[in-house]
């Protein structure tokens, strides 16, 4: 009654509280604090847990702490093996096994393996005045006992871990209580330490130097826990986890910038994705596929169709290689791409050599959309004067231009790689428009004419009636030049814009009046 009294006085953070002992001979169960992460020998053997060095060194602080407390109350504990150093819930170590002898004493003793492995912590002092291990106690000897516990620390193992695979643990036991010289001691190499970076070898290390003070033969030479804990480990961790918690506010601290700097990486992407769609689609219709919205097809009234083909391109690309005339066409329509950026215009698709280009849709702008075609044209012919083919620097390109206005239905088709679509007969007469023109010349329906005609800046001359195919005859016109004097803003992009007199007669520097047919000037070589 009197050790269960003790036993029930002791508390302490890093002992394990004494509940009481249910005796009903001969089983006695003694019922202590529950520690959920089950002892240090548990953890240790577990490799599915990551022990870094910090997390070490706290658990050799709450050691010390507890030892020193019983040690300054209690007494020796007698029993201190890693079984017994219980790790609760806030993976904080609890010294157990303390206390009631009495209640502890085996009626029947078994010198099996086992009563032989629970002696590998005893001090050899003690050992053989042990009966059984625990019977015989000092404070000395548990500090021979946590020098073991070092070691098991230190390797993630058992005790006497080098020699265990070649001897029995009753030959370890025998060693070392034979007085030998040098003392028969666990050996560690510095390779089974896993001790990692710099600051890891180093702990490791001074564990190694402090287990060596613990189990010195001697029992006079060996630091009391109260030294040990003045002067050996100063600086380790004393609360796991506040310092796991400063370290998650410091993480968390850095996760802040961290998602600050990964959601502005984010919108990037995101305005770069959304650049991307307005390429392939009209930028309303792409913003509403993106809001989750359906695409209604659409009639206009009027809109201005642009078609052009390069003449003889069958020829071409019978005496170039495919890279060839890949390169050819991403030159030229990478031109027309950064001309047609300075204009109110859409560029519907490009199928082998043909170019199609729509204006007044799907955002209406007038009678406009004539106007802003007719300026384009011109400047895209300008533009193929001075082009030069990359692989056949003498060959001279020339284009076919066809313009027509008119209504048209338009929407966008498909799911997987959608496509904005014009239907109708406006689309139909711009390409035989465009089949039925001449080289370097710009092909104009009559309703084209009758639009562009309330401008006065557009020089036309009438060609007369020609036959198209599915329409019959109608009458067309030959688009010469314009005296526009209005220069045109800068295309968004980081192509500068093309330097074509007849679109930029601000970039001379006389002045230009709204009579001047025609300025001559010699274009630029657009090279890729």
């Amino acid at each position: 009654m009197w050790e269960i009294k003790q036993a029930r006085n002791v508390s302490h953070e890093n002992t394990t509280r004494f509940i009481g002992a249910c005796v009903d001979c001969p089983l006695v169960f003694v019922l202590t604090e529950y520690c959920p992460k089950g002892s240090l020998k548990d953890v240790l053997s577990n490799e599915e847990i990551q022990l870094d060095w910090n997390f070490r060194t706290s658990l050799v602080h709450d050691i010390v702490q507890g030892m020193c407390y019983l040690h300054g109350g209690l007494g020796a504990h007698g029993k201190l093996r890693s079984s017994n150093c219980l790790i609760d819930g806030r993976f904080v170590l609890k010294i157990s096994d303390y206390g009631p002898n009495t209640l502890c004493t085996p009626t029947d003793l078994i010198k099996d393996d086992n009563y032989y492995y629970k002696l590998l912590w005893t001090a050899p002092e003690l050992v053989a005045a042990s009966v059984y291990p625990g019977a015989a106690a000092s404070l000395k000897g548990d500090v021979y006992s946590f020098g073991i516990i070092l070691e098991e620390i230190v390797l993630r193992a058992g005790p006497f871990h080098h020699y265990t695979s070649t001897m029995t643990n009753r030959e370890i036991v025998s060693r070392v209580c034979a007085r030998e010289s040098p003392a028969f001691r666990p050996v560690v190499c510095a390779s089974e330490t896993g001790a990692g970076p710099a600051g890891g070898a180093a702990a490791a290390s001074e564990l190694l130097e402090l287990a060596a003070r613990c189990w010195a033969e001697a029992p006079d030479d060996r630091p009391s826990f109260d030294t040990i804990n003045a002067n050996y480990i100063k600086g380790y961790c004393d609360n796991l986890m506040d310092d796991l918690l400063s370290r998650m506010e410091q993480y968390a601290n850095n996760l802040e910038s961290l998602v600050e700097e990964k959601t502005e990486q984010l919108s990037l992407e995101k305005r770069r994705s959304e650049e991307l769609l307005y390429q392939v689609l009209p930028r309303p219709v792409a913003q509403q596929l993106m809001a989750g919205e359906v695409v209604q097809p659409e009639s206009f009234e009027c809109v201005t169709v642009y078609f052009s083909d390069i003449v003889g391109f069958t020829e071409l690309c019978a005496a170039s290689t495919p890279i060839q005339v890949v390169d050819l066409l991403n030159d030229l329509y990478s031109t027309f791409d950064r001309i047609i950026g300075f204009y109110d215009v859409y560029k519907v698709e490009t199928i082998g050599d043909a170019y199609m280009v729509v204006s007044g849709l799907p955002e209406r702008n007038g009678d406009q959309h004539a106007r802003e075609i007719c300026l384009m044209a011109l400047a895209v012919v300008e533009a193929v004067r001075g082009f030069v083919v990359r692989h056949r620097p003498q060959h001279r390109l020339e284009v076919r231009v066809g313009v027509h206005s008119g209504p048209v239905c338009a929407g966008v088709v498909g799911v997987k790689m959608p496509h904005y679509c014009l239907f109708g007969d406006t689309v139909n007469t711009a390409s035989r428009m465009e089949s039925t023109g001449q080289p370097l010349r710009i092909h104009l329906s009559e309703s084209t004419r009758a639009l562009i005609e309330q401008w006065g800046t557009f020089v036309v001359e009438r060609r007369g009636e020609v036959e198209l195919k599915g329409r019959g005859r109608m009458l067309t016109h030959w688009l010469l030049h314009c005296s526009e004097p209005e220069a045109r803003p800068l295309a968004p992009g980081p192509q500068p814009p093309p330097q074509y007199p007849i679109l930029f007669p601000t970039l001379p520097q006389q002045p230009i009046s709204l009579h001047t047919p025609y300025l001559v000037v010699e274009p630029p070589t657009i090279a890729a």
